[in-house]
C-alpha cells in the first residue's frame, strides 16, 4: 500500500514519521529533566538554566541550519538532527552524581541543535512537496504536521513523567536513544538525497531575511512563543507540584493533555479559520487571533493574582489558552511557509524559527527567574505583555 502512493506523499510520510519520533523524545526529555532535577533539590532558576543552551543553540541552529539545508539538502540536516538527539540522550544516561550543571547544559545544547535541525527540515520539506499554486493544500499539510507534532509532544510529556516513575531517569533516556537510532537508520535509507537543495548555492551572507513580511512575522513569533514559555516551561510544572501537591505522573499527565489538545486544535485550524468556505488566512487573521489570546491571558492572570479558585482557573483557563494558542501557532506556521521563497525555502524558514527559538530562550529564562522572584501570577502578566506586543507587531502583516 505504501508503494502505491505518489512519491511526494511517501516522502511527506517519512518526514512526518521522523518528526513524530523525534518529538516524543523531545517532550519526554523536557519533562524528565524538570521533574528529576527538581527532586534533586535544584531551584527553579537553576532548572531554567539547564535549558539555557538548549534554547540558545536553537537560535543559532535555525539561522545556520536553514543555510545548510539549502546547500546540502534537507535530508542531511534532518538525519544529523536525529543522530545528535541520540548522542544527547546517551550523555544523560550517567549516574546522577556525574550529572553536573555544565554537563547537563552541554547535553541540552546538543538536544537543542538536534531539535531545530529536525523541525526546520520537516517544515521546509513541505514547501518542496506541495505545488506552488495550491495554497489551501499547503495550509492543510502544514497544519497536519504541526498539530500531530504537538499532540505527540504532549504524549512525550506524559511518557517522561511515567518513565521517571517506573524505570528511573537513566533507563528512560537509554530506551529513547535506542528507538531514535532505529528511526535514524530508516531515514538514511528512505529520504531523497536532493530534497530542499537550492539550485544555486546560497552565500553565508544571505542568512538574514530581506523580506519585510518575514521579518514582521518573525518578530510576532518571538513574542508569541516567549508568552507561552514564560509560564509553561519551568513555572507551571513546579507550581502544580509544590503548591497543589500534584504527583509527577499527574503533572506530566496534565501537561500532556494540554499539549495533545493543543496539537489536536492545530490540526483543525484550517477549518476554524475558514478554509471550509474557501478562505486562506492572512496577516489580519493573525493579528485578531493573537489579540484574543492576550485577552484570555489577562483574565487568567488577574484571577490567579486575586486568588479566585486558582487551581480551577489554571487548569480550565490554560486549556482555553492552549486552544487559542494552537490556532495562532498554526496560522504562523502556514504564513511563513507561504511567504518563503520556493528555491532555498529553508533559508526563510530557518530565519523565522530562529526568532521562534529566541522567544523560547527569553521565555525559559524568565520562567525560572520571574517565578522565583514574584510567583506564578507574575509569569502570566509577563505573558500578557508579550502577547500585546505580538498583536501590535502583527498589524504590519500584509492583508490579501
Amino acid at each position: 500500500m505504501f508503494s502505491q502512493l505518489s512519491h511526494s506523499v511517501r516522502q511527506y510520510m517519512i518526514v512526518t514519521f521522523n518528526y513524530w519520533n523525534f518529538t516524543i523524545t523531545d517532550g519526554a526529555l523536557r519533562m524528565l529533566v524538570v521533574l528529576y532535577f527538581h527532586d534533586l533539590g535544584y531551584s527553579t532558576l537553576a532548572i531554567a538554566s539547564l535549558f539555557l543552551f538548549y534554547e540558545f543553540f536553537g537560535v543559532v541552529t535555525n539561522l545556520v541550519g536553514g543555510w545548510l539545508g539549502a546547500r546540502l539538502g534537507l535530508n542531511k540536516t534532518m538525519n544529523v538532527g536525529l543522530l545528535m538527539q541520540v548522542g544527547a540522550l546517551l550523555m544523560l544516561a550517567l549516574p546522577s552524581s556525574w550529572l553536573t550543571i555544565p554537563w547537563v547544559m552541554a547535553a541540552q545544547a546538543f538536544s537543542g541543535i538536534a531539535k531545530d535541525l529536525n523541525k526546520m527540515s520537516a517544515k521546509s520539506a513541505i514547501k518542496t512537496l506541495v505545488p506552488s499554486d495550491q495554497e489551501g493544500a499547503l495550509y492543510k499539510w502544514v497544519a497536519i504536521l504541526t498539530g500531530s507534532k504537538n499532540a505527540l509532544k504532549g504524549a512525550g510529556f506524559f511518557l517522561g513523567g511515567l518513565l521517571l516513575t517506573i524505570i528511573g531517569f537513566q533507563f528512560a533516556v537509554i530506551a529513547m536513544a535506542s528507538v531514535l537510532f532505529v528511526v535514524f537508520v530508516g531515514s538514511v535509507l528512505l529520504l531523497d538525497g536532493d530534497m530542499g537543495k537550492a539550485k544555486s548555492k546560497p552565500k553565508f551572507t544571505q542568512l538574514f531575511s530581506k523580506s519585510e513580511q518575514i521579518n514582521t512575522l518573525s518578530a510576532a513569533r518571538l513574542f508569541l512563543f516567549g508568552a507561552r514559555d514564560v509560564w509553561f516551561v519551568v513555572a507551571l510544572p513546579i507550581y502544580l507540584g509544590s503548591v497543589f501537591n500534584w504527583e509527577h505522573s499527574l503533572v506530566g499527565g496534565f501537561l500532556a493533555l494540554w499539549v495533545i489538545a493543543y496539537g489536536f486544535v492545530q490540526g483543525f485550524a484550517p477549518k476554524i479559520t475558514g478554509k471550509a468556505e474557501g478562505k486562506v488566512p492572512d496577516g489580519r487573521a493573525a493579528m485578531w487571533w493573537v489579540s484574543l489570546l492576550a485577552l484570555v491571558t489577562g483574565i487568567i492572570a488577574y484571577s490567579v493574582q486575586m486568588g479566585w479558585q486558582p487551581e480551577y482557573v489554571i487548569v480550565i483557563g490554560l486549556l482555553i489558552f492552549g486552544g487559542i494558542f494552537a490556532v495562532n501557532s498554526s496560522l504562523h506556521s502556514y504564513l511563513i511557509v507561504s511567504y518563503a521563497k520556493g528555491d532555498g525555502v529553508s533559508m526563510d524558514v530557518g530565519f523565522y524559527y530562529m526568532a521562534n527559538a529566541m522567544g523560547r530562550l527569553v521565555g525559559t529564562i524568565l520562567s525560572g527567574w520571574v517565578f522565583q522572584v514574584a510567583g506564578f501570577a507574575a509569569c502570566l502578566w509577563v505573558s500578557f505583555g508579550f502577547l500585546l506586543l505580538a498583536a501590535l507587531i502583527s498589524i504590519k502583516l500584509p492583508k490579501r
